[in-house]
């Protein structure tokens, strides 16, 4: 059984740092979760650090629990294989770059969505908006509703960089044998990466808003590894 001394520093760091951010969310509520989870850019509750602080938010046990045994399966052997400081780079971009991709999709879902809404409906939701989903609550109309979890819902997650994690870990070693749970058979890992990857592209471009997944996030994540693989290769860094 693999010891937790034995797990690669900065995977090992990671790990305690998401268990201490669910922990803190659990302990703190909602003001927590307000003051570091990820918000759009005009919201009233957003803050720069939360650029970062996101990563390590969760919205439940068993979130946390899949993303953390994706970053320990796969991020344990880029991390042997990059060394901690890139790894530590890549994971940090990938995550970053998850957030910035997944608020320019609701950019552009929120000036799509008040170009059929009234002045007076769009100032309601800036001005009031903000203390509905402070207190946990919505709006009934679904214009209003949608628009108001657009400008102030909070993301959360280290999925971002766990695909990146996925991406990266397809790239360099492409024809590792995984064994998926459902069904229960081998895959190459860039077959596996390749239909994970086109399964968040689809659910993406379904834009369900029930879902409650950054499907835009999940592809970011790969979309930065990828260009982050790519400039490394051309690079002597």
């Amino acid at each position: 059984m693999l010891q937790f001394q034995s797990i690669p520093v900065v995977v090992k760091n990671l790990l305690i740092i998401n268990v201490l951010g669910l922990l803190g969310s659990m302990a703190l509520g909602e003001q927590f979760d307000l003051l570091f989870a990820g918000h759009y850019f005009k919201s009233e509750f957003f803050r720069p650090w939360q650029i970062v602080t996101h990563m390590f938010m969760h919205a439940n046990l068993m979130h946390l629990f899949f993303n953390m045994f994706a970053l320990f399966m796969f991020g344990t052997a880029l991390e042997q294989y990059w060394g901690p400081k890139r790894f530590l780079i890549y994971y940090m971009v990938t995550g970053i770059g998850a957030f910035f991709l997944h608020f320019l999709v609701i950019h552009f879902q929120i000036n799509a969505l008040m170009g059929s809404m009234s002045q007076e409906a769009i100032d309601q939701v800036f001005l009031m908006g903000g203390e509905a989903i402070e207190g946990g609550q919505n709006y009934v109309d679904p214009d209003l509703r949608q628009l108001n979890q657009f400008l102030n819902g909070g993301v959360v997650g280290a999925s971002g960089a766990v695909f990146g994690i996925l991406l990266g870990f397809g790239m360099l070693f492409p024809n590792t044998r995984l064994m998926l749970l459902f069904p229960p058979i081998p895959i190459k890992a860039k077959i596996f990466v390749l239909l994970y990857g086109g399964i968040e592209l689809m659910l993406a471009l379904q834009n369900s808003p029930g879902d409650n997944v950054a499907h835009f996030a999940h592809l970011g994540g790969m979309l930065f590894g990828y260009l982050l693989l790519k400039y490394w290769q051309k690079s002597s860094y």
